[in-house]
């Protein structure tokens, strides 16, 4: 008998093919951002799943080459935008900050038909679009982040226009809780507020984590609710690892107001085996052979081995 609620054990299902990608990928190449995959999976599934309302990809399975920098001379010059669908007035519009997820990001485009796996092959390779580090022309990225904290204020501009022009898309923004260490990040969100763009929609992975160790030890940013709403903004803390928590967190009322969704997650969710790594979880790099038959044990175990 059907409950209705078949989309969640999709959805998480979707989260664990991801892990199990990222984490092949780390395993090939000595290292990755692991942790990143541990801790948005849900998020990202459940963003691509189920709560955003985007057109098919319009972009090629196999992802073409790094086409040059952008220019008035470069007519080959794109953007990774076209795997969210067309950019139509009353479609939505996805944009990845912390552009170091964007192997996370791939790995969700993979398990939702919108990227081929082969297109993987290309990961962090010399003349490919999908790169380690994405860019504006990775796949799924429409942005340049540089550094972090700087996506947010190129969708307000993005919301702005949109907004003028009647146009009755949503902005989805994915953060890192550690881009609230930064000062254009509050720059934005005042700016947001005061424009009453309640297109805006942002999801902040809270899992506590900067490339520097807990950020409670670096550059304390809670308490992060009280702070956004002190900003004008609407703000809500789910449990960013419950499925139906994220997707109702959306339907938060936040009428002339962006609305902030505080998920906190772990940033070893999944992959249990990397909680002795504490506090360091930014990169995992494989150090020795020891580490490395620990986490291909793990792979083997949980999921039945390496298919890259």
């Amino acid at each position: 008998m059907s409950t209705g609620k078949e989309w969640v054990d999709q959805i998480k299902d979707v989260a664990k093919k991801v892990r199990r990608r990222v984490l092949e990928f780390t395993l090939k190449n000595g290292g990755g951002y692991l942790s990143q995959a541990c801790s948005s999976a849900e998020i990202l599934s459940a963003l691509y799943m189920k709560i955003m309302n985007l057109g098919p990809s319009v972009a090629p399975k196999i992802p073409l080459p790094f086409p040059g920098v952008p220019s008035k001379d470069n007519k080959k010059y794109f953007t990774g935008a076209g795997y969210n669908g067309p950019k139509e007035p009353h479609l939505d519009r996805f944009y990845l900050s912390p552009s170091h997820y964007a192997l996370v990001l791939y790995a969700v485009l993979v398990e939702t038909g919108r990227l081929a796996p082969e297109g993987l092959d290309m990961f962090n390779k010399d003349g490919s679009s999908v790169e380690m580090i994405g860019a504006d022309h990775s796949p799924g990225l429409e942005l340049m982040s540089g550094s972090l904290g700087q996506t947010l204020s190129q969708v307000l501009g993005i919301a702005l226009a949109r907004k003028r022009r009647g146009e009755t898309g949503k902005n989805w923004v994915f953060m890192s809780d550690g881009e609230f260490m930064i000062g254009q990040t509050w720059e934005a969100i005042e700016t947001l507020s005061f424009y009453k763009l309640d297109s805006v929609y942002v999801f902040i992975d809270a899992n506590g984590q900067s490339a520097d160790g807990k950020i409670e030890t670096v550059n304390n940013v809670e308490p992060l609710k009280a702070r956004l709403e002190s900003f004008g903004t609407a703000a809500v803390e789910i449990d960013g690892h419950n499925v139906e928590q994220i997707v109702e967190s959306v339907e938060t009322p936040h009428k002339d107001r962006p609305l902030f969704i505080i998920a906190r997650t772990s940033p070893y969710c999944g992959i249990d085996v990397l909680q002795k790594r504490a506090p360091k979880f930014h990169y995992i790099r494989i150090t020795n052979e020891l580490e490395k038959m620990e986490l291909e044990e793990f792979l083997k175990r949980k999921y039945g081995g390496d298919r890259t």
